[in-house]
């Protein structure tokens, strides 16, 4: 394993289902813990934030994440977590990354749309110049917070419209928050030209898969590992060619797998489903994108040109543009080649 480590630590990669607040490093929050201190419950101490980040079930991860999202106050708040998301990336050797952002959170906790977004537009141009990395933005809607964070979600996605904003998403829990109901919010970004990702098929049922696919005109799926339990919806995933953005360590952490052996990412693959591999809140979950491709390895009995076609795979997969598709793939492929 120590050498495919090394593979995995230098093969170049694209990460297409990250969180913007939930990739925070502990330092990042126990920074931002320490300016509002007696304000939150989150530790000042990161090793403090380890016994924090151990979740009991996924409504208690949604209200840690939650704790994390309160300690970003202000436009400087959101330009160093930003930045630094983008380091740790760069750092993997990510050279693209579609980063899940929620700015409903942020404007309702007080900071003006246009600053928020302004804030995340500098850091990404800022990441890029420094580290090589191109970032690009899902606007999400917390599913938890209904439908008025839905209109302004939607709103500020097509007021503000950042230059690197490529699409739409729904995230937060999905039990008791049926994805029918977001259908007209993802009709009218759609329409404006924004690519649909919602989350779905990761606490729930195959329903929800299709829910996402039928109602909301899914192009690619974050988690649908329930999908495994519907041979009907793998043959349809697999024909029509959508994506799963498979996240196994945070399917474990949020108990919607009981055991990383009983992951189904061998089973989507094996019926022919495209999936790509995903670090979904990696300093929360005790993960990296590099620990999720060596998990990957293990589930799949993988060697390096196995998970060189995964990271092609994300590749082909996200909504970067051809010429960008095709220099990352080249340098997949010239990095192999000296393998």
């Amino acid at each position: 394993m120590t050498d495919l480590s090394a593979f995995i630590a230098e093969l170049p990669k694209v990460e297409l289902h990250v969180h913007h607040v939930g990739s925070a490093s502990p330092r990042i929050v126990a920074e931002l813990a320490a300016r509002h201190e007696g304000r939150s419950p989150v530790p000042a101490d990161p090793d403090a934030l380890v016994d924090y980040f151990a979740f009991r079930d996924f409504a208690h991860f949604i209200e840690v994440y939650l704790s994390v999202v309160d300690l970003v106050r202000d436009p400087e708040d959101v330009w160093i977590l930003t930045h630094e998301v983008a380091r740790e990336l760069a750092r993997q050797q990510v050279r693209y990354a579609e980063l899940t952002v929620t700015p409903y959170s942020h404007v309702r906790r007080g900071i003006p749309a246009p600053a928020f977004c302004e804030a995340i537009e500098d850091a990404r141009r800022r990441a890029e110049a420094d580290f090589g990395i191109v970032l690009r933005w899902c606007f999400d809607i917390p599913g938890e917070a209904g439908l008025p964070a839905a209109e302004e979600t939607l709103r500020i996605s097509l007021e503000e419209r950042p230059d690197g904003l490529v699409s739409f998403g729904l995230g937060g829990p999905e039990i008791g928050v049926p994805r029918p109901q977001f259908k007209p919010y993802f009709d009218r970004a759609r329409a404006a030209g924004l690519r649909s990702v919602p989350h779905a098929g990761e606490t729930t049922g195959p329903q929800t898969v299709w829910d996402a696919l039928r109602e909301l005109g899914a192009e690619r799926i974050g988690h649908g590992i329930s999908a495994a339990q519907d041979p009907e919806l793998l043959g349809y995933l697999a024909e029509q060619g959508i994506p799963l953005e498979v996240c196994p360590t945070s399917n474990v952490r949020t108990r919607a797998v009981a055991r990383i052996e009983e992951h189904p990412l061998r089973q989507l693959v094996d019926a022919g489903v495209r999936v790509t591999i995903n670090s979904d809140d990696p300093p929360m979950f005790g993960t990296t994108l590099n620990d999720e491709y060596a998990v990957a390895a293990q589930l799949l009995d993988a060697g390096p040109d196995r998970l060189a076609a995964l990271a092609r795979e994300a590749v082909a997969a996200s909504f970067l543009d051809p010429a960008g598709k095709a220099r990352i793939t080249d340098e997949i492929d010239a990095f192999v080649a000296t393998r």
